[in-house]
């Protein structure tokens, strides 16, 4: 008696958990596809909002992706087809090609699917994750090393193309979905692949989450409100982008293009540049920084005469100097030859510090933190074969000004970063 009334209160919950989510949208005609497989997650989900459709007013479908990486997948297809005939709802199965991939052939198949939703002629895809499943998702992410983006899991609601990603039963156990199934006696098949721990999500249900629930037995419901911590923290993050690419004169991404920008601004490199409303949006050493693009223009030597300004279009700015005592190049040692302005061109050397020795640009230009965009754009002074200065580094100790004598202090004033 008391095993029927858990059952039932679990189904109950079920149903909360799932009118929740979809009490949260506007709803209204919308067209909602289950990602159908077969297995008793998406079953149940599948016979919970055939139940709130009515109520909620959306028009209810089911998608089944076809791997072919089973010899039972044609019996899997035929399942699902035959259950949406008894209930009276659309069907659809997709056949997809599934190679080895980079990453393994489970994450080809996952990638495969996801192309396959997203042709969907659907306004949202209802995907049956549920507790356990975010769980096992923040854990995974985290031995891999993931960010916050990583941490936060998945979203109970989120985007693929013009589509809306729901997932009515994230916050039920896997135990309440099967009661909630037993309650309804509803039948469901069984992939065999599901015992295979070869498979890192299989190895981290079978045989990590054990050992784990042995010393912390809420160990998924704690890791899944970490989950939620992880994603406020994500979504107050992509709001300081979205202000910051706005004091910068840029527009607004979408939702899921910022959040794509964000992942992509952690993780990337000196070298990653990604490219949005005009401009070049970069990181170095944690801060970020926008470029324009300009006209990359051939740049040939130029000879300075003592003009005030030298004004270099193709490197998008231009030189001022201006006459000093004690600083600067010293001017007597220019006499009887001109400075050159040059690019660099890789392996020149320089000395600011008379204390230090002589280095080359490149450890030079890391030490002050120039980035490396900035570097290849940069003017330098040549006295014959000889480096003088460099925007940022300073001159050479072998040419710098002596106290009281005459210097000449360049500034390099760039127009475009």
């Amino acid at each position: 008696m008391a095993g029927s009334r858990k059952r039932r209160n679990a189904s109950a919950s079920v149903v909360a958990s799932a009118a929740a989510v979809l009490d949260c949208l506007p709803l209204g005609g919308e067209r909602i596809a289950v990602g159908l497989s077969g297995g008793v997650d998406s079953v149940v989900l599948l016979h919970v909002l055939h139940r709130l459709a009515p109520k909620h007013g959306f028009e209810l479908s089911a998608l089944h992706v076809n791997h072919g990486l089973s010899r039972n997948a044609g019996d899997w297809q035929r399942f699902c087809a035959a259950l949406c005939r008894g209930l009276r709802i659309p069907f659809k199965g997709v056949r997809v090609e599934v190679g080895k991939g980079r990453h393994g052939r489970e994450a080809a198949a996952r990638e495969a699917r996801r192309a396959a939703f997203a042709k969907a002629r659907v306004d949202a895809l209802a995907l049956a994750h549920h507790l356990d499943d975010q769980a096992e998702t923040v854990l995974h992410n985290l031995l891999r090393g993931a960010g916050t983006a990583g941490a936060s899991g998945m979203p109970l609601a989120g985007r693929l193309g013009d589509k809306l990603v729901l997932r009515p039963l994230l916050g039920v156990s896997r135990s309440a979905v099967l009661a909630y199934a037993c309650a309804h006696k509803l039948d469901f098949v069984e992939d065999e692949s599901n015992t295979d721990d070869s498979l890192t999500r299989n190895y981290l249900r079978r045989r990590l989450g054990p050992v784990i629930e042995a010393r912390f037995p809420r160990w998924k419901e704690s890791l899944a409100r970490a989950a939620r911590h992880f994603a406020a923290g994500a979504l107050n993050d992509q709001a300081l982008l979205r202000a910051w690419l706005s004091e910068q004169g840029l527009r607004a991404p979408s939702e899921a293009r910022l959040g794509e920008m964000l992942k992509q601004l952690r993780g990337s490199g000196a070298r990653t540049a990604i490219v949005h409303d005009g401009a070049v949006v970069r990181t170095y050493r944690g801060k970020a920084f926008v470029t324009r693009p300009a006209d990359r223009l051939p740049f040939r030597p130029r000879v300075w005469n003592g003009q005030p300004r030298l004004v270099l279009p193709e490197l998008g700015g231009e030189l001022r100097f201006r006459e000093v005592r004690g600083r600067g190049i010293d001017a007597a040692l220019l006499e009887g030859s001109a400075l050159v302005v040059r690019q660099r061109s890789g392996g020149e050397r320089l000395q600011p510090d008379p204390r230090r020795p002589r280095r080359t640009l490149k450890n030079l230009f890391q030490e002050a933190g120039i980035p490396p965009w900035k570097r290849e754009r940069l003017p330098l002074l040549f006295s014959g074969k000889h480096l003088v200065w460099v925007p940022g580094l300073g001159v050479d100790a072998n040419f710098l000004s002596a106290d009281g004598a005459r210097g000449i202090l360049p500034d390099w004033r760039p127009v475009v970063n």
